[in-house]
């Protein structure tokens, strides 16, 4: 097991953001976890990232506990977040981007090995490496992204909303890049309020409602769910 959330409970002052919730991700497999706006999905990136306290569960990544570890040392064990509206520096270019991404390497030889395979994963980042990242389209700019998280090394990737701003033919690319990069061997969790890409994409997924996960399940199940269909597919 690559990430094990058990029983995590996170507060907003005296507002519960989450409350109980538990999931896994298998080594090598893809976890989405799908909800509405105001569901707690982000959150729960922020619990994992170390960007927000849990008012009680346990983290376990790698069989090691990681709540209450600096973020900085989550990034170095290999747990990277790509967050939501891809936050680059937009007055950088898109060399420079990808190069931040592995900032807290010191392999000079892996880093440049990575860098060509980005490349050669999206090729338009190639095109454009001395362009400014703030020039680039929305696709392209979470090409830049994706590819800047890639630069360091993750064992597990969080992707946050990566279809948020895309237009559909661009969401359409999105499934094939994601099962590239888990074709890689690495672990990914997927939150998407886009559920036909995340069940599309997923070999496990989590329903989370206001907080809770009120269903869970391998897509398949989910996309015959009453639930799910009613609130998420147009059934």
């Amino acid at each position: 097991m690559l990430l094990k959330v058990e029983a995590i409970t996170v507060h907003y002052e005296r507002a519960m953001a989450l409350d109980n919730v538990s999931f896994h991700v298998d080594e090598g497999s893809v976890v989405s976890i799908i909800g509405s706006n105001g569901a707690g999905k982000s959150t729960i990136f922020k619990a994992l990232s170390g960007l927000k306290q849990l008012t009680s569960g346990e983290i376990r990544f790698l069989d090691r506990k990681i709540d209450g570890t600096a973020v900085h040392d989550i990034v170095k064990l290999g747990l990277i977040h790509l967050p939501e509206g891809r936050r680059l520096f937009s007055n950088l270019t898109v060399l420079s981007n990808l190069k931040l991404g592995a900032y807290h390497r010191s392999d000079k030889g892996g880093v440049s090995e990575d860098l060509e395979e980005i490349f050669g994963l999206f090729p338009r980042l190639k095109e454009r490496c001395s362009q400014k990242a703030g020039t680039l389209s929305g696709g392209e700019q979470q090409m830049l992204a994706i590819g800047r998280a890639l630069m360091a090394r993750p064992k597990l990737l969080l992707m946050d909303e990566p279809s948020l701003g895309l237009a559909p033919k661009l969401v359409d690319e999105l499934a094939p890049i994601i099962k590239n990069i888990n074709g890689r061997g690495l672990g990914v969790i997927l939150v998407e309020q886009n559920v036909p890409l995340a069940l599309k994409v997923a070999d496990r997924a989590y329903v989370l409602h206001v907080g809770r996960i009120v269903q869970e399940g391998v897509p398949d199940e989910l996309k015959t769910s009453e639930i799910v269909r009613r609130a998420y597919l147009g059934g």
